[in-house]
């Protein structure tokens, strides 16, 4: 996996892949090898929460197509730490939240779905008696898109309207089409 990033947004369902390693966020990040198992270099962004939190909310604010947000009445905030940026964006903009956890967090009536990760396997759970909104799905990076696609399909099944995910890196080689825009700070 390359470290190579993007400075870009989407703003429909193509990919760009216009690469830009000078973005100051990589000086931040820390690439891990071997974790969590060989083979997978993980991108530790725990260093730009420490101290690079407001710029980190306009960079995602930034990758946001104009009048967006507009039409968003709220965050899905995809466990865990999707709810650190979700969180952030909501108090930034006034938006509620719909939480999207892991089995046993939320209380009944939830609705779930089991998903594979790229190193195993996982279920989400999302309260399923919210009134229908347009939401917009926050995350910290879309990897093999399963997460990203398992809160979409829940938030479908529950009659909210997906308008996109937004999240801070995406790691394009690893996923397919994504059925929502994808728009992120960063690519890899």
């Amino acid at each position: 996996m390359s470290t190579n990033a993007a400075a870009t947004s989407a703003t429909n369902n193509e990919t760009s892949h216009v690469l830009n390693t000078d973005h100051p966020f990589w000086q931040i990040i820390r690439t891990v090898p071997d974790f969590p198992k060989a083979g997978i270099d993980f991108y530790d962004i725990t260093p730009l929460l420490r101290s690079h939190i407001d710029a980190v909310i306009d960079a995602l604010l930034a990758a946001l197509p104009e009048g967006l947000m507009e039409e968003v009445d709220c965050l899905g905030a995809v466990e865990a730490r999707g709810f650190v940026f979700a969180s952030m964006l909501a108090g930034r903009l006034g938006k509620g939240m719909i939480l999207l956890r892991k089995p046993g967090k939320l209380p009944p009536p939830v609705a779930n779905k089991a998903y594979a990760l790229e190193y195993g396997k996982d279920t989400l759970e999302m309260q399923n008696n919210l009134p229908p909104e347009r939401v917009l799905l926050v995350d910290d990076i879309l990897a093999t898109g399963g997460t990203l696609t398992t809160a979409y399909e829940l938030c479908q099944s529950a009659d909210h309207t997906v308008v996109g995910a937004l999240v801070l890196l995406d790691l394009v080689d690893l996923h397919g089409e994504f059925p929502v825009p994808v728009y992120t700070v960063l690519k890899a």
